[in-house]
């Protein structure tokens, strides 16, 4: 019961918050090309175009730090993409998560790269004589960035394969409640 309300104030919770048609049309940055933004088949959910959203929601919301849902919305139109689902998957890269992204950014990273990683006595020794902003670029970006990357397109991935298999499932729960209810019917009928 409490997992149904939970589930039901987050859907209600995503309603309110997607973007719309209208706050595209309105947005300054948007307004030269917000004739092709609004173009129905970007805002229609099918189950091609829900997928590709998810998944460049994924791809923008770890790879780009600011300036996402602009964005997702602008490369929603090569990849006929869904705007809406593009735009709020963006928000699973928040102020509450941004910290457990980043440091699986960084260990991503240091196990792609086969970094040993900075010890505290070393990092402590690089902020104290003045090199920590070498240490941070060096040490620290260098994982950070490359564990980005892998993250955006692994999270792309998975964000498809999950979004197009629950689509399918559920096409295949609607499929199957009609086809009982017409065998419901005809068996009243008979």
């Amino acid at each position: 019961m409490a997992d149904r309300r939970a589930s039901e104030r987050l859907l209600a919770w995503a309603d309110r918050n997607k973007p719309t048609r209208e706050s595209f049309e309105s947005n300054r940055w948007l307004k030269p090309i917000s004739h092709r933004i609004l173009h129905s088949s970007l805002w229609r959910m099918t189950r091609r175009s829900v997928p590709r959203g998810v998944a460049l929601g994924m791809f923008t919301g770890i790879l780009i730090p600011m300036g996402q849902i602009p964005a997702s919305a602008v490369l929603a139109l090569p990849l006929r993409a869904n705007v809406p689902a593009a735009a709020l998957t963006t928000f699973f890269t928040n102020p509450f998560t941004t910290p457990f992204l980043l440091l699986l950014y960084y260990k991503v990273g240091l196990w792609t790269l086969h970094f040993s990683g900075t010890s505290p006595a070393e990092a402590k020794t690089a902020v104290a004589d003045g090199s920590w902003l070498h240490w941070a670029a060096a040490d620290v970006g260098l994982p950070t960035l490359a564990g980005m990357a892998i993250c955006s397109v692994a999270g792309a991935v998975i964000g498809y394969v999950v979004t197009a298999l629950v689509w399918r499932l559920w096409v295949l729960r609607k499929w199957r409640k009609r086809s009982s209810e017409r065998s419901a019917r005809q068996i009243d009928a008979a």
